[in-house]
């Protein structure tokens, strides 16, 4: 079964009082242990797509399923439960809270949901990403791809089923960014994640097992190793 899965997936958004249908019929599943890119121009609908794929949004019509739940028509407790256990997300800007160390921003959603052993399981996750050494070091004192190796191991944190990143690579020289691409990949087999990966990239999308084409909203092409 997939773990995460999209089921003809229409979303309209109301822009000057008119339609904009910025998906149309996607459907995409991405299994454990996959992972999937997808491409294409500005405007195509890769960023409504990630939003949709980790419930932060709901299509107008269609299904999209999270390890088999669907987020349609569930209340707000269960969404934010959801994502909190479900999904990870990984951004092109970090967004790391400057104000903690290392080890305190990958513990700190485990911290919010009341886990006792958040900075043992955090310091895991940071050796994941091969930082252990780098643990209590403020944003500050890390380089750019060292930032995203932290952001990432938020991320993983609390094992996720799905794995949403949003441009991860943008902000990093190619070499560094090929490093994180292989740190997701890796990461993506050893949890056996679901991952998907919106990218305007063809070096980032040529680490995917799969490369979705999205062109005004709709599955263009798609291509699998």
């Amino acid at each position: 079964m997939a773990l995460l899965e999209m089921r003809r997936v229409i979303k309209d958004y109301q822009t000057d009082g008119q339609k904009v249908r910025a998906l149309d019929g996607v459907t995409l599943p991405v299994g454990a242990g996959e992972f999937v890119a997808v491409v294409g121009r500005s405007g195509c609908g890769k960023s409504t797509l990630l939003n949709l794929a980790g419930a932060m949004d709901f299509p107008t019509g269609g299904e999209v399923l999270i390890d088999g739940q669907s987020s349609s028509g569930a209340s707000d407790d269960v969404l934010t439960e959801l994502r909190r256990k479900k999904v990870g997300f990984v951004f092109q800007s970090f967004q790391l809270l400057h104000t903690l160390s290392a080890v305190e921003n990958v513990e700190l959603p485990l911290l919010l949901a009341g886990q006792n052993t958040a900075r043992a399981t955090a310091l895991e996750r940071l050796a994941a990403v091969e930082l252990e050494g780098l643990a209590h070091r403020m944003s500050h004192q890390l380089s750019g791809g060292e930032m995203q190796r932290v952001a990432i191991a938020r991320a993983i944190v609390h094992s996720p089923k799905v794995l949403l990143a949003d441009e991860p690579t943008g902000n990093l020289d190619n070499a560094t960014g090929g490093k994180i691409l292989e740190l997701l990949l890796r990461l993506t087999r050893e949890q056996n994640t679901a991952t998907l990966l919106a990218t305007h990239s063809a070096e980032a999308a040529s680490v995917a097992d799969l490369v979705v084409t999205l062109r005004d909203g709709r599955i263009a092409d798609v291509k699998r190793k």
